[in-house]
């Protein structure tokens, strides 16, 4: 008895046949080789959905390529990254490639070992969003596997690919929206983290603008944990001081969202007595009952970029190529000017 009878697999000789072509080619068609037709595509990709044929990934991965690619998120509870996985997904549909997810709990021992599980279980390439692991760590990684960087700001690197917003110039963009619409106390909310890029570009842009404005007696920025229990505790003895700010700008969405709920429960109105401004712009942002001012960042474009640039390094590509996104202030009723605050004053 062969051994496909005895495994209930189709192989991919069996697929040749179907379709009336050489092993060979269907061979070239499984590793998207280079030059091969769209009929002949669609011929074997037409055999292969009949026969329900399924290459082993072991198998691929003797061969050279296993068609999988690993991507690792600091966190699954921010809505902002199941913006970036849609477009990762939306860029790999039309293709072999499968996504395998890790979650680093944004802690870098963490995060380096699901990298060298991925590198080990012969994953193609790596997309790393968030990334905290010591920049030192990216360029060896970059020489075992193609790897794409999301939300990691680095000038020069050759080694790998990185895909952006404009952080700095994003930061710069909230504070100028605040003082135009007459808010000056304008305090920070940003991440405790030692190695995130993402984070320092926020507050380089955020410490700026406040300088470019005259406000410099006014930067104040607290950084806190990730928990919900950090951010409340932060937040209710910012709120809670005598010299509390008038606007807080907000790293990410996740986190304003909760920064309103706490100004609500300590009896504060937003925005007239507490404008909130937000970062990524989720879809819970036009909640009537948030209307939460945030800065698009355009995640699925962020998505889409780093599965197209990490593709064309697996097919070869080796020059680095770093595509940043410019960001926008989406306004909502939570930085209104309020008290004619906006009207014309000068900062």
């Amino acid at each position: 008895m062969a051994q496909n009878q005895k495994s209930g697999r189709v192989t991919i000789k069996e697929v040749a046949e179907d379709a009336g072509v050489s092993v060979a080619a269907v061979s070239k068609v499984l590793r998207e080789a280079y030059g091969v037709s769209e009929a002949l595509k669609t011929k074997v990709r037409a055999s292969m959905k009949k026969l329900n044929y399924r290459p082993l990934a072991t198998a691929r991965g003797m061969r050279g390529q296993t068609f999988t690619i690993g991507v690792t998120f600091p966190d699954l509870r921010n809505p902002f990254f199941a913006d970036i996985l849609a477009g990762i997904n939306s860029a790999l549909e039309r293709t072999q490639y499968q996504l395998m997810l890790g979650v680093s709990l944004s802690t870098p021992l963490i995060e380096e070992t699901l990298i060298d599980s991925m590198i080990d279980r012969q994953m193609d390439g790596l997309i790393l969003v968030g990334t905290t692991v010591n920049p030192a760590f990216l360029e060896p990684t970059a020489s075992r596997k193609p790897l794409v960087t999301i939300g990691h700001h680095v000038e020069g690197e050759s080694s790998f690919d990185t895909v952006n917003n404009d952080d700095r110039l994003g930061a710069i963009l909230v504070v100028r929206h605040l003082v135009a619409n007459g808010y000056r106390k304008i305090a920070m909310l940003s991440l405790n983290s030692t190695t995130s890029t993402l984070i320092t570009e926020r507050e380089h842009g955020y410490r700026q603008a406040m300088g470019d404005h005259g406000l410099q007696e006014h930067v104040q920025i607290l950084r806190v944990g990730q928990t919900l229990r950090e951010v409340q505790t932060a937040t209710r003895r910012l709120l809670q001081s005598p010299d509390k700010p008038d606007a807080l700008f907000c790293w990410t969405d996740f986190i304003a969202l909760e920064v309103i709920s706490i100004a609500t429960e300590l009896g504060l109105a937003i925005p007239d007595d507490l404008a909130v401004v937000g970062y990524d712009n989720t879809m819970y942002c036009d909640f009537a009952q948030n209307n939460l001012t945030s800065v698009d960042q355009s995640g699925e474009v962020l998505g889409l970029q780093s599965a197209r640039l990490l593709i064309e390094r697996i097919r070869g590509r080796q020059e680095a190529e770093h595509f940043v996104v410019t960001p926008r202030v989406v306004a909502r009723g939570s930085s209104l000017a309020v008290g004619g605050r906006g009207m014309g004053q000068g900062s």
